[in-house]
C-alpha cells in the first residue's frame, strides 16, 4: 500500500483543491486561509512546513519562501465532511499576512463599515524585494 493513500480520504474540489485554515498554535488565532492541492499537502507533511497552491500564480507556494515567515506545522486536522484542512502552526517572524500584519483577518465589520483592527508590523516593501 503506497504511503500517500491517506490523501484519498480527502474530498477534493472538482479542480483538485481543498481549503486550508492556518491557526496559530500559541494563541489559537486564525492567521490565514489558503488552498492546497494533493502535492502541496503531501509536501507540507514531508517538510513540516506549510506549502500551499497559489491559484493566481498557478504554482506551489512554500509559505515564507520570499519573506522568511514560514509556518512550522504542529498538527493537521481534517473536518467532519473531509473537505477542509486545519493547520495548527508556529508562525515564524510573527507575520502571516502579505500586508505585513500578524494575520490576514484584520478588517472587522462595525456599523456597516470595515474597520482595520490589526496594525502593520512590517512594511511589505521591506519584506518582499521585487
Amino acid at each position: 500500500m503506497p504511503a500517500d493513500t491517506w490523501l484519498n480520504k480527502i474530498n477534493w474540489s472538482e479542480d483538485g483543491l481543498i481549503p486550508v485554515i492556518a491557526q496559530e498554535s500559541e494563541s489559537g488565532k486564525v492567521l490565514m486561509f489558503a488552498w492546497m492541492n494533493r502535492e502541496a499537502l503531501k509536501l507540507t507533511v514531508e517538510k513540516g512546513e506549510a506549502v500551499y497552491w497559489s491559484r493566481s500564480r498557478k504554482k506551489l507556494w512554500h509559505k515564507g519562501e520570499e519573506s522568511g515567515h514560514i509556518q512550522k506545522v504542529k498538527d493537521i486536522y481534517l473536518d467532519c465532511d473531509e473537505d477542509v484542512v486545519l493547520l495548527v502552526v508556529e508562525q515564524i517572524g510573527g507575520i502571516a499576512c502579505h500586508t505585513g500584519r500578524h494575520q490576514c483577518f484584520f478588517q472587522k465589520l462595525e456599523d456597516h463599515e470595515w474597520i482595520i483592527t490589526t496594525p502593520v508590523l512590517k512594511n511589505p516593501e521591506d519584506i518582499y524585494h521585487k
